[in-house]
């Protein structure tokens, strides 16, 4: 072998390529574990609306373990995604000692349920978090089945549409265990709609009833207390103490 000049060459350069990698290996290692190089600075990209800074000096000490390289991004992440306004958060390092922090917090655009404290947010996803009672009783409110939410509020904005040509402002929305549909209006009116049906849409019996709204509901000397439109021709009014009428 000795006499094989390509042999030892082939040989040397193979041992200096051994050697470099267990440089860089040995250079990783102590990145990793080098006390030095701490993350310094945590930023927040944009300001939190409603996650308070006691509630991330709560859950963010515990996962900031570690330096600028060892320092576990997804543990970052899952921390703050456990506080009850944040829907989903993006980390990120910034050279040399800066963690950079998107936090998407809820945005709350309905009550759901009996209760005051679970809402939905813009994505129709349900969530549990305080809001100010003043600001809660602003949002309408929308029921359903367990896994409907989605499905309410895109019935809740189709029927918001429908009435806003009318003057009239849906507040609560709900579907029943049976799938029947029930919304109420500002000004008191229950609208009992019912359940779909291929030959009888939602949307057509509804909107039968908004095109005749304003000559033959908004005109009455007393508005209807219950319209139910779970007729396929036509629907029934009944004023509050009084007998149904079509």
């Amino acid at each position: 072998m000795w006499h094989k000049p390509q042999l030892l060459n082939a040989l040397a350069d193979l041992l200096m390529l051994v050697a470099a990698a267990a440089l860089l290996a040995a250079g990783a290692v102590w990145l990793v574990r080098v006390p030095s190089l701490p993350v310094q600075q945590v930023v927040f990209v944009e300001p939190l609306a409603h996650t308070r800074r006691g509630e991330v000096e709560q859950v963010l000490p515990s996962a900031l373990r570690g330096n600028f390289f060892s320092l576990d991004l997804e543990a970052v992440r899952l921390a703050l995604e456990q506080l009850p306004w944040v829907r989903k958060v993006k980390v990120r390092r910034v050279w040399p000692a800066r963690l950079e922090i998107a936090v998407e917090e809820h945005r709350p655009v309905a009550r759901w349920g009996e209760g005051y404290a679970e809402m939905v947010n813009s994505h129709g996803e349900v969530f549990a978090a305080l809001l100010p009672e003043a600001e809660m009783a602003q949002l309408p409110l929308l029921a359903g089945p367990s896994g409907t939410a989605r499905e309410v509020l895109e019935r809740h904005v189709e029927f918001t549409e429908a009435f806003a040509a009318v003057g009239e402002r849906p507040v609560q929305v709900s579907l029943s265990p049976r799938l029947a549909w029930q919304l109420k209006l500002d000004n008191g009116m229950r609208v009992e709609i019912g359940r779909e049906h291929p030959k009888s849409p939602v949307v057509d019996r509804l909107q039968r009833f908004v095109d005749v709204y304003p000559s033959m509901v908004a005109n009455l000397p007393v508005r209807p207390a219950v319209v139910d439109l779970r007729y396929p021709n036509g629907f029934a009014m009944k004023v509050a103490g009084e007998g149904k009428g079509k």
